[in-house]
């Protein structure tokens, strides 16, 4: 699995002191890939435990009858959807793959 497969191509060449991993660093990519992937999972598990056992903002809220899907909550479901692009990117090549096939 590489979701940088061709973002290689786009970056600019090395030594010009641009950010990016190196052409031959595949073990880097790989990690990002992974850490990409396991974002959106991650916040989304936090809104859940947070729904669950409750706000941690609750105690600095001033409202005086705050919802159970407020603050935090609604930020890690926003994170979580925000960072869902490499499963996005994931799904459409797999499936492109099989149509290929």
């Amino acid at each position: 699995m590489t979701l940088h497969s061709d973002h290689t191509q786009k970056m600019p060449p090395e030594g010009n002191g641009s950010a990016g991993f190196p052409s031959d660093n595949v073990a880097a990519r790989g990690a990002a890939d992974w850490l990409s992937l396991a974002a959106a999972p991650t916040f989304a598990i936090m809104a859940l435990l947070t729904a669950v056992a409750g706000d941690a903002d609750m105690m600095c809220s001033e409202a005086q009858d705050p919802s159970p899907v407020s603050g935090m909550v609604v930020m890690y479901l926003l994170m979580s959807a925000f960072h869902s692009a490499p499963w996005l990117k994931l799904v459409a090549s797999r499936r492109s793959a099989v149509r290929r096939s």
